[in-house]
């Protein structure tokens, strides 16, 4: 799907000045500005300012809390519980009468739902739009967050997302400036790219470790 989409950024008939590639007049850039869009809709909305150079964006964090009490709920319902007992254990949730197939499905459909929903959230605190390969670098931190949260391969909570995502871009944001001040020199994306490489590879053999 990302191949074909990759695809048609290229080719679709866009004509939006600054979407387009300037030289070519055609094609999309590979990222693409929301400045004037959407941009900090949510980060200034009830923003707490502290000095010139920090916020609390209280929009986002609130916006956050809604969808989380919202997948809460979602699993405190029939159709949650039985996903879940899909997730634990198929072949009991099949003999319970519940269609295993339906409920994957469905899990599918709403991950892929609250991932898009968290892109948009995502590209309205950065302020640009990721296409063609963009993707493919939003999996697997996130499922390493999700990890180092404390889930195990079957079972993930509400609590575990927090944590693992406090977790996952506190060590990330931390550790290259850390190391930067200590060796005095600019190796900041080279120890982004080490450390949450090395965090997902952590959280996957982790989690395999506890599934055996």
């Amino acid at each position: 799907s990302v191949s074909f989409m990759s695809i048609m950024w290229m080719v679709l008939p866009y004509h939006s000045p600054t979407m387009i590639w300037g030289y070519s007049g055609q094609g999309l850039r590979t990222t693409i500005s929301v400045d004037g869009f959407w941009s900090k809709i949510l980060d200034n909305f009830l923003a707490i300012r502290i000095g010139q150079n920090f916020m609390i964006p209280t929009g986002t964090i609130l916006f956050f809390a809604l969808m989380a009490w919202l997948m809460w709920a979602f699993f405190h319902t029939k159709t949650g519980t039985a996903m879940t007992a899909v997730g634990s254990n198929p072949d009991y949730a099949r003999a319970s009468g519940i269609s295993v197939d339906r409920m994957r499905t469905t899990s599918v459909i709403l991950s892929t739902v609250y991932g898009a929903i968290g892109i948009l959230l995502y590209e309205q605190s950065y302020g640009f739009i990721s296409l063609y390969n963009g993707p493919f670098f939003m999996a697997l931190p996130a499922v390493a967050a999700v990890l180092i949260g404390g889930a195990s391969v079957n079972k993930a909570n509400i609590t575990n997302v927090v944590i693992g995502t406090i977790l996952f871009q506190g060590i990330l944001t931390m550790t290259p400036s850390v190391i930067n001040a200590a060796i005095h020199t600019d190796a900041a994306e080279v120890v982004r790219l080490i450390v949450s490489n090395g965090m997902i590879v952590y959280a996957l053999t982790r989690a395999t470790r506890k599934s055996r």
